[in-house]
């Protein structure tokens, strides 16, 4: 479960920003990933409720955007939100799209703190 260590991570990267900007708790945090990066929101949520404990983040809202899997046609020029990697496009149906979005891997966007 690499939920754990991505959630280490992020849990490393605040202590690190508590250290510089000098707050004690956070209360809300807010993190984004792609679809298509593995990463499984109810193990991210578990492995959070556990290794937040005693850490200035226990207790802290978790909010997850999960960014969707987004194709672009070179052909007819428009991003496509779709359900799964498509090798057409479904707009013209073109075979050359490019995986444009829904990779991105967990990102820490937004800390709401004491």
């Amino acid at each position: 479960m690499h939920e754990l260590s991505l959630v280490s991570s992020i849990l490393d990267i605040i202590e690190d920003y508590a250290a510089q900007d000098g707050f004690r708790r956070v209360n809300n945090l807010r993190l984004s990933c792609g679809r298509l990066s593995g990463v499984d929101l109810q193990c991210l949520r578990f492995a959070f409720e556990v290794l937040s404990r005693e850490t200035r983040s226990e207790g802290a809202t978790l909010e997850i955007d999960f960014l969707p899997i987004v194709i672009s046609c070179l052909n007819c020029g428009k991003d496509t939100e779709v359900e799964y990697v498509e090798a057409s496009c479904p707009e013209c149906g073109s075979e050359n799209v490019l995986l444009a979005g829904g990779t991105e891997e967990l990102r820490l966007l937004e800390l709401d703190v004491d």
